[in-house]
């Protein structure tokens, strides 16, 4: 795959990957914390950093049926959440293009 170049983010709390620390996002960037994951709860983001995504497919949610792409960290290649491509309920639409990342999965570091 080469050589990972990781992008660092400053702020009173960065989240990390649990696994290898990687910056994801700041707390700051957090749409919602009021979503579910596989794991328990989990938060809404417009944009989280050093992540990978696999390949799209249709999941049935709590919300309906989406098609997603499953998001991994960039260093170790830990699923950390998903990217939501297209919501069929014209009420969840809002989701398009955003980002989920478990909570069990994250790690707070202060900068």
């Amino acid at each position: 795959m080469g050589i990972v170049y990781k992008k660092y983010l400053t702020g009173e709390k960065v989240l990390t990957c649990n696994n290898c620390k990687t910056h994801f996002a700041t707390c700051d960037s957090i749409i919602s914390k009021n979503f579910h994951g596989q794991n328990g709860r989990a938060f809404l983001f417009s944009n989280v950093i050093n992540v990978y995504t696999g390949d799209a497919e249709d999941r049935l949610m709590r919300t309906g049926q989406h098609t997603v792409q499953d998001i991994h960290c960039a260093e170790c290649s830990t699923v950390v959440g998903w990217k939501y491509l297209v919501a069929y309920e014209q009420s969840e639409r809002y989701k398009e293009g955003r980002f989920i990342l478990e909570r069990t999965l994250l790690h707070y570091t202060s900068t």
